[in-house]
C-alpha cells in the first residue's frame, strides 16, 4: 500500500476550543463527518475537552492511550492565548525598550477609551517591569549611541534574579535596523530567560507603540500557549499537529506563537464562512457566528479582509488577523435588570456555570431566554449537563428565575410584565447588539448588506439567525449541515500558509517598480522556507502579494494587489472611494509596507457532492410544541434535520433539532433543503413592522 492511501485512510479531527463549548469535528477513514461538542471546562469528567473528543471520536476510554498510528493530523483552534489577555492571565514579562521611552507604551497614542470620563482607566499594562536600555540608532540607520552591554547585562540579571523569565525587546527603529535587539536578545539568552521576543521578528512594521505592544503581547501570552501545546502533544503522541493562526492560515504546532493566537478560533470560523458560502454558491457573505460567550461576525466578497492593526483587550497589535468584529453577546451572556433597563451582558455565564438551565446554578442568560420561550425544546438539545454530564436541561429552574425576574421588574417599574414577555425583551437586546455588530463590518464600510447571504454558524446560530437578519434587511440564510461546529469544520478547510511584511515607506511611482519585485520575491522566497521545514512540497505553493498604500499624510493604508504602478493607484482610489466616499487625485501615494501570503492549498476537504432530490411530499414534523413567537404562543411543528432531504421545504414558524444545535424558522421564514443539503432560509413574507430595520 502506497504512503498517500494509507494516510487517507487514517482520521483527521478539526477542532475549535472555544470560551463555553469545544466543537470537535472529525473525519474517518472512510471519509465519514463525525461530531461531537463538549464543554470547555469539565473537570470532574476530563483534563482536556479537545483530546477528550477525540478520544471518544476513536471510540477509547477517558485516559486510555490515543493511538497515533490511526491519525493523518489534528488541525485545532484555541482560545486559551485569548482567555489569558482577556483575564490578565499571562507570564511575568519584562520590556526592554530604547533609553528615554520607558512609558511609550503606556501613553500610546492617548487615545481615551470613554472620551467624557473625568477620571481615565487604561487597560492594564501587561509588562510587570521596564529596562530602558541605553542605546540609539537613527531613522537612515546611523548609530547614535552604541549599546551598553554591561548596563544591559545587570539589568537583566536584577529582573531574572526576580524570577521574571519572559523579556520583550523593543528598540527604536528596530523593525529596519535589528542589530542591537539581536545583541539585547544574545544577553538574555545567555542569562537564561526562557521566552525572549525581539520585535523586528513579531512585527517588522514601523510604529513604536504597535510594533512594541505586539512583542510584548508575544512574550506574556507564548509560555501559556506552549504550555498548552505541549500538553496536547503529549496527549496525542507523534500525531501531526497543527495549528490555526490569528491570519487564517495553518502552521505547525512547533511554529505557534503568542501573537499569532488571538483570533485562533474565530479565523476558523472566517475560513469556513467564506469557503461553504462559495461552495453553496454564494459570493457575497456576511459570517454570523455566536457561541456561547460571544458573536463573531465577518465581511467576505472573494477574498479574506485583514488588519494589519487591531485593538484586543485593550491591547493595540501590528500583526495580520482576520477582519473579525465581536461583541459580547452569546448565549452565555447574562440578563440583569438594573436602573430600570433591560441589560445583556457583557459578562458571560461561560461554561462553568453555564446558563440557569445548565444544572450549575448559573445565572439567566440568553440560551435561557430561548428555553423559556421554547425555541430550544430541552428534548432535542444535548444533554451533557449536570454532575454526570449526562442530564437534560433544566427548564424548571428557569421558569422559576424569569417568575422571579419578573416580578422584581414589576415592582421597579409598576407594570404587569409576563416572564415570557420579559424573556422575549432580553432576546431583542440581544438582537440588537448583533445587528449593530454586523453593520459596523459592512453598511458603515460602504457595502449594501441587502445583496448578501448570512452564513449563520456556531452553536446559537440558528436559533438568532431570522430575526438578525430581519434587523438588517437581509433576505437568505445560509445554514451549512454542520453549523453547529463550522468552526471547527474550517480548521479541516483552511490552508496551510506563512505570511511575511515588511515597512518600505516609498513614494508610489515607476522607481520604485523594480525594488517592489525584489522585496516582495524575498519576503516569498523566507515564506516558502518556512513551509518547506513543515514538509509541504514547494512546487505546490502559491504566493499572494499585497501593497499597503496611503496618501500622503494620512494614517489609513489600504491594501491592493500588486500590479503595474497605474493598477496599484487605480484599485487604491476604488477601495478609497467605497470606504471613505471620496478621493484625493491631487495627492501623493506613498507605499507604507508589502505583505505576501505563500499557501500549500488544501482542496482534499472542499468537495461537497451534489444530492439527489427527494419525493417533494411535505416532511412531517416528529411533534407540535407551543412556543412564544411574535408577542403570543403558536403551536409549532418540531422536524428533525437529519429527516429533512433536498427538495423538502418547511414554512415558519418552526423548529428544526440538530444533534449539536437548534434552528428557529420565524414567521415569514421558508427553509427549503438544497441540492448540498444546506438549509437555505429564505424570506417568502414583507418583513414585519417590529422587525423591520433600525425600528428596534
Amino acid at each position: 500500500m502506497n504512503e498517500a492511501l494509507s494516510k487517507k485512510r487514517k482520521w483527521q479531527f478539526w477542532i475549535d476550543r472555544g470560551g463555553t463549548f469545544t466543537d470537535i469535528v472529525g473525519k474517518s477513514p472512510s471519509g465519514a463527518i463525525c461530531t461531537r461538542k463538549l464543554l470547555s471546562e469539565n473537570p470532574e469528567q476530563y483534563k482536556d475537552a479537545a483530546v477528550q473528543g477525540i478520544r471518544s471520536l476513536l471510540g477509547l476510554e477517558p485516559n486510555e492511550t490515543i493511538p497515533a498510528d490511526q491519525i493523518e493530523v489534528v488541525k485545532m483552534g484555541t482560545t486559551v492565548a485569548t482567555n489569558a489577555l482577556l483575564e490578565r492571565q499571562g507570564e511575568r514579562t519584562v520590556l526592554l525598550i530604547t533609553e528615554g521611552f520607558g512609558d511609550a507604551l503606556q501613553i500610546g497614542y492617548q487615545s481615551r477609551p470613554n472620551i467624557f470620563a473625568r477620571k481615565i482607566i487604561l487597560p492594564e499594562r501587561l509588562y510587570e517591569q521596564v529596562i530602558e536600555i541605553r542605546e540609539r540608532v537613527g531613522a537612515q540607520g546611523d548609530i547614535l549611541r552604541p549599546l551598553d552591554d554591561d548596563h544591559t547585562r545587570e539589568r537583566l540579571q536584577v529582573a531574572y534574579d526576580d524570577g521574571i523569565r519572559c523579556c520583550a525587546i523593543v528598540l527604536m527603529h528596530a523593525y529596519r535596523f535589528p542589530d542591537h535587539e539581536r545583541q539585547v536578545a544574545n544577553i538574555a539568552g545567555q542569562i537564561g530567560f526562557s521566552q525572549i521576543s525581539v520585535s523586528h521578528h513579531v512585527s517588522p512594521m514601523m510604529r513604536l507603540v504597535g510594533r512594541g505592544d505586539t512583542c510584548v503581547v508575544d512574550a506574556y501570552l507564548s509560555p501559556i500557549l506552549k504550555r498548552y501545546v505541549d500538553q496536547v502533544a503529549e496527549d496525542l503522541g507523534h500525531s501531526k499537529l497543527q495549528f490555526m493562526k490569528s491570519n487564517g492560515g495553518l502552521t505547525d504546532a512547533r511554529l505557534f506563537e503568542g501573537k499569532d493566537a488571538i483570533l485562533s478560533g474565530p479565523a476558523g470560523g472566517v475560513v469556513a464562512c467564506a469557503r461553504t458560502g462559495q461552495l453553496a454558491g454564494f459570493s457575497k457573505v456576511i459570517g454570523f457566528d455566536m457561541g456561547g460567550t460571544s458573536t463573531d461576525v465577518c465581511h467576505f466578497n472573494g477574498e479574506f479582509e485583514r488588519s494589519f492593526e487591531t485593538v484586543v483587550a485593550g491591547v493595540r497589535m501590528r500583526v495580520p488577523m482576520m477582519r473579525i468584529h465581536t461583541v459580547a453577546a452569546g448565549g452565555g451572556s447574562i440578563l440583569r435588570f438594573e436602573g430600570g433597563r433591560y441589560q445583556v451582558g457583557p459578562e458571560s455565564a461561560g461554561a462553568n456555570p453555564g446558563p440557569a438551565s445548565y444544572r450549575r446554578d448559573g445565572p439567566l442568560t440568553v440560551t435561557d431566554c430561548n428555553v423559556m420561550l421554547g425555541r430550544i425544546q430541552a428534548k432535542y438539545f444535548p444533554s451533557v449537563f449536570g454532575p454526570g454530564a449526562d442530564q437534560a436541561l433544566d427548564v424548571d429552574r428557569v421558569r422559576q428565575l424569569f417568575d422571579r425576574l419578573a416580578e422584581q421588574i414589576n415592582q421597579s417599574t409598576g407594570e404587569s410584565q409576563d416572564p415570557h414577555a420579559v424573556a422575549e425583551g432580553f432576546l431583542k437586546i440581544a438582537i440588537d447588539r448583533m445587528a449593530n455588530a454586523v453593520k459596523k463590518i459592512s453598511v458603515r464600510r460602504g457595502y449594501d448588506i441587502t445583496q448578501y447571504t448570512l452564513n449563520s454558524f456556531g452553536g446559537a446560530g440558528g436559533q438568532h439567525a431570522c430575526r438578525v437578519a430581519d434587523a438588517l434587511g437581509i433576505t437568505r440564510i445560509l445554514l451549512h449541515p454542520l453549523a453547529g461546529v463550522l468552526s471547527a469544520y474550517g480548521m479541516g478547510l483552511a490552508d496551510v500558509s506563512a505570511m511575511r511584511e515588511k515597512t518600505i515607506e516609498m513614494r508610489l511611482d515607476e522607481s520604485i517598480a523594480t525594488a517592489l519585485d525584489q522585496i516582495l520575491d524575498q519576503l516569498a522566497a523566507d515564506g516558502c522556507a518556512e513551509l518547506t521545514q513543515q514538509g509541504l512540497n514547494i512546487e505546490q505553493l502559491q504566493g499572494r502579494k499585497k501593497v499597503h498604500v496611503r496618501y500622503q499624510g494620512t494614517d489609513s493604508a489600504l491594501q491592493v494587489d500588486l500590479d503595474t504602478i497605474l493598477g496599484i493607484k487605480k484599485q487604491f482610489e476604488i477601495q478609497h472611494r467605497q470606504q471613505f466616499g471620496f478621493v484625493s487625485p491631487e495627492k501623493e501615494l506613498l507605499v507604507e509596507a508589502v505583505s505576501v501570503e505563500v499557501i500549500a492549498s488544501n482542496d482534499d476537504n472542499l468537495y461537497e457532492p451534489d444530492l439527489p432530490l427527494s419525493d417533494p411530499t411535505p416532511p412531517t414534523p416528529i411533534e407540535r410544541v407551543d412556543i412564544f413567537i411574535a408577542g403570543q404562543f403558536r403551536c409549532t411543528p418540531i422536524f428533525h434535520r437529519s429527516s429533512l432531504q433536498p427538495g423538502h421545504c418547511v414554512d415558519g414558524p418552526a423548529i428544526i433539532a440538530e444533534s449539536v444545535s437548534t434552528i428557529v424558522v420565524e414567521l415569514g421564514w421558508q427553509a427549503a433543503v438544497s441540492a448540498k443539503n444546506h438549509i437555505i432560509l429564505q424570506r417568502v413574507e414583507t418583513l414585519p413592522k417590529q422587525y423591520a430595520v433600525g425600528t428596534h
